[in-house]
């Protein structure tokens, strides 16, 4: 046993993947706080150094590098749960495992910005370090034995995996030696090789005859199988020159000893004649295995015994038994016995597996909270908007009926009403006209920046796809990569989404710059000192109003009663505000119990349970309005009645003065707002940028890869035509009789042993024939419409969002839950006792 063969691992290319993730993490965790972002950010820092670690020190082929390429895969897994992994775009460039740069064709090197590829190529990567620290093992030891069929078995498992998971992650033409054809080829030899330990291990532990010839008949299947496919024509060229030649000599080999083990089982039945027949093939498949591995001591003591027992063998039976000698293909075989089979992948592989971005929580459960806060917020903004709507309607009320100011003209005599040159001081203290008018100048300003951000990332995407169809003219088929129009479908509608966004707020900016030139002169006025207002309000006002009558007492009691309304809004609207919905520990026990979060449900029960007291105290409010209004109109008519004449000129401008008011204070709400929206719009749009950005630089330095290859691919010479396989390198099971009473490997004695073994069923009998044809191989279809590139609606994840004035429009934000996908964790099995 030896010539353990190990697969060579890809080629990895340095990559910086701090600025894309940091911005992923930032735009899809915007409600961190400053220290929490600096935390992530060392982190992220943390995650570059350690893929760099991972990726070149597989190359040391160590036991202990193991642990490091393990940390990283875990790292990937954990990472991949907490972002969008289609919106991290990072050019991971990884070169064919294979390549020698000579004849062979197929594609030399694959650039993809898609995390799903970096874990392929880390798991093929894993898989072959594993095969390279197996064949490094020794094998004089219980340890190393124990080591070696495990990391083969392991192997074997992640190959196996991989047949499925890079048909997923890769939608293009993969490296050759992520095919199917590779992949199925790398299993089956892994698998052969953990035979061929527990085969050397039942050897070396002294095990029955019987059991070593199981074991060792199942290990010539299994590389009779492994040699087959190394065979095929796709694959056939990629190999080191002796693997073929191992391969082929192991299958013979382990069919020699099948048939030495055997013999041994026929020698202790007295059964010489078959023993000495057994013998006999035996000894022919050894000298055919030296002749094929190239190695005349190949097995060679093993060899040897098979001849001095056979020699032996043949004197008892020429003196003593005289037996004659039975064809070997009618004797039955010992039948099979299959401890080797793959491994599921651990999850963590790490022993010591530390999470970087343990602080962030799954992206499902993330974006899960965000879409429970921005139910909230719509519906705590629909019912401040009653509250805010009530008190403008009012406002208007009063203001047409010059309250309270009618009333407190027959207190004041020849004086400004109080409650005029209160409005008017507060007027000023808020910054007055000049206030109004930088409020209202930012507006273009803030404008103009976000329409910039946004012309320039269509700008960005415009260039890109244009240079991608100038490449696809130029190269037709050979220009294999995804178009850019399949690829930016998302973020076109995004723009376009952004784009009526600002178009909205144009309108609304409109919609205010009107409502400001109405009440300018009045804003104006409540802006001046106390005297220059006086100086600009008429004069003989008039004094035969009875402030002393019952209707003007009554309307100053509802006046009061107006003033209650309005401190309990306030007191509402600030309970509204500050009313929180916590179902982090309802989601996460959601996403473990069903592997999903049906936050439409859980939402909107638990904002019921929360903002339903408050509903009820708005409700009551404006129904208190409605019921204060009817008797403010009530008692206005009677006090006009009482009132008799009044200076219409002077009503009037304190009806203009009273309605400035309320208009400045409308203002300033919506400028401010109007000023927020525009600065957290920008803030989305400098992150949308940024993904536009990465999409492009990870699309060009995909460009460039693949203009490198179809260079090279040019360069290269015509591929020879493939040599045809030698004849000594088919089977050794020799052509079978047209009739055979070979039983089966059922009706093989059964095996005595307490290890967990599992014996097969012979596809290809002793006997029959085994030179089949091999089947052309067909690779199933790629997977339809994958798109590494996609970014899910933006924004993903962004919590707590501002809410815009009802004039201004809405958010784009639509939230979609991921799950990782994980494999399960699996105990392996622990033949002999280990």
């Amino acid at each position: 046993m030896s010539d353990l063969l190990s697969v060579p691992l890809k080629k990895p290319t340095d990559v910086d993947v701090t600025r894309p993730l940091n911005n992923l993490i930032k735009s899809s965790y915007s409600s961190l706080g400053p220290e929490k972002i600096s935390e992530i950010s060392d982190s992220v820092n943390k995650f570059n150094q350690q893929r760099n670690s991972a990726v070149w020190k597989a190359f040391e082929k160590f036991e202990s590098s193991l642990e490091i390429v393990y940390g990283y895969y875990d790292q990937l897994c954990a990472l991949e749960t907490k972002i969008v992994i289609q919106d991290f775009q990072v050019p991971f460039k990884w070169k064919d495992a294979f390549d020698k740069g000579s004849i062979f064709g197929g594609r030399m090197s694959l650039t993809l910005a898609s995390l799903s590829y970096e874990k392929v190529c880390i798991l093929f990567n894993i898989a072959a370090l594993q095969s390279a620290v197996a064949s490094s093992q020794g094998l004089d030891s219980d340890e190393g034995l124990k080591s070696a069929a495990k990391l083969f078995q392991q192997s074997a498992g992640i190959f196996n995996l991989l047949k499925v998971a890079a048909a997923a992650a890769i939608p293009q033409e993969p490296t050759i030696d992520l095919s199917m054809e590779t992949l199925n080829a790398l299993t089956s030899l892994m698998l052969a090789q953990a035979q061929e330990i527990f085969v050397f291990k039942a050897i070396k532990d002294s095990m029955k005859d019987l059991i070593v010839a199981k074991l060792c008949c199942q290990c010539e299947e299994m590389y009779s199988e492994a040699l087959r496919l190394l065979q095929k024509e796709s694959v056939r060229t990629l190999w080191d020159k002796d693997w073929i030649a191992t391969v082929a000599g192991k299958q013979a080999g382990f069919h020699a000893l099948t048939m030495f083990y055997h013999s041994l089982v026929s020698k202790s039945n007295k059964a010489v004649g078959e023993e000495i027949s057994r013998l006999q093939k035996s000894v022919e498949l050894f000298k055919i295995a030296q002749s094929r591995s190239g190695k005349p001591n190949f097995m060679e003591e093993y060899a040897s015994k098979a001849q001095k027992n056979l020699t032996e063998a043949k004197k008892d039976n020429d003196f003593i038994y005289n037996e004659m000698i039975p064809d070997i293909n009618v004797l039955p075989g010992p039948g099979k016995a299959q401890l080797a089979k793959p491994l599921p992948v651990a999850n963590p592989m790490s022993l010591n597996f530390k999470d970087l971005f343990a602080d962030l929580v799954p992206v499902a459960l993330h974006q899960a909270m965000a879409a429970c806060d921005n139910r909230k917020s719509e519906i705590v903004n629909g019912e401040i908007m009653k509250l805010r709507d009530a008190t403008q309607a009012i406002n208007g009320l009063l203001s047409s009926y010059n309250l309270p100011a009618a009333i407190e003209v027959t207190e004041s005599g020849s004086s400004l009403p109080p409650s005029i040159l209160d409005k008017a001081n507060t007027v000023r203290e808020k910054g007055g006209i000049e206030g109004l008018l930088k409020m209202v100048g930012d507006l273009p300003e803030l404008l103009n920046r976000n329409r910039e951000i946004l012309d320039e990332a269509e700008r960005m995407l415009n260039d890109e796809a244009s240079s991608d169809e100038q490449l696809r003219d130029k190269f037709k088929e050979q220009w294999t990569r995804t178009p850019s129009s399949k690829l930016t479908q998302t973020f076109r509608e995004n723009c376009e989404s952004y784009r009526k966004i600002i178009n909205n707020a144009i309108t609304a900016d409109k919609t205010v710059r009107e409502k400001f030139e109405s009440s300018r002169r009045g804003i104006e006025l409540l802006s001046m000192s106390q005297e220059q207002l006086a100086d600009e309000v008429p004069c003989g006002i008039s004094t035969n109003k009875d402030c002393n009558s019952s209707a003007a007492q009554k309307l100053r009691t509802l006046m009061e009663s107006v003033e209650t309304i309005k401190a309990e809004r306030d007191v509402i609207e600030s309970e509204l505000r500050a009313a929180t919905v916590n179902l982090k520990e309802q989601f996460l026990a959601a996403l473990a119990a069903d592997g999903a979060i049906n936050e439409p449900a859980l939402s909107l029960a638990e904002i019921g349970r929360t903002i339903a007291p408050l509903q009820t105290q708005v409700q009551d409010n404006l129904s208190r309005q409605e019921a204060l209004i009817q008797d403010i109109k009530k008692a206005q008519q009677e006090f006009a009645a009482e009132s008799g004449s009044s200076n219409q000129s002077s009503d009037n401008m304190l009806t203009q003065l009273a309605t400035a008011y309320d208009v400045f204070s409308e203002l300033q709400h919506n400028l401010q707002d109007g000023a927020k929206f525009y600065n957290d719009l920008t803030q989305l749009l400098i992150t949308f940028q940024n993904k536009i950005s990465d999409y492009c630089f990870a699309r060009k330095t995909e460009k460039d890869e693949l203009l490198k290859d179809l260079t090279q691919q040019a360069s290269r010479q015509a591929q020879p035509p493939t040599p045809s396989i030698p004849a000594h390198l088919v089977s050794t099971t020799p052509a079978a009789p047209e009739v055979s009473s070979a039983p089966t490997a059922s009706s093989a004695p059964a095996m005595q042993t307490p290890y967990p073994m599992q014996p097969q069923g012979m596809p290809v009998p002793y006997g029959a024939t085994a030179n089949i044809p091999y089947p052309t191989y067909i690779p199933p279809p790629m997977p339809q419409g994958f798109n590494p590139y996609a970014t899910l609606p933006y924004p993903n994840a962004y919590q707590g969002f501002p809410q815009a004035p009802a004039y201004y429009g809405t958010y784009p934000g639509a939230y979609a839950n991921q799950q990782g996908q994980q494999q399960p964790t699996q105990d392996p099995n622990k033949p002999f006792g280990w």
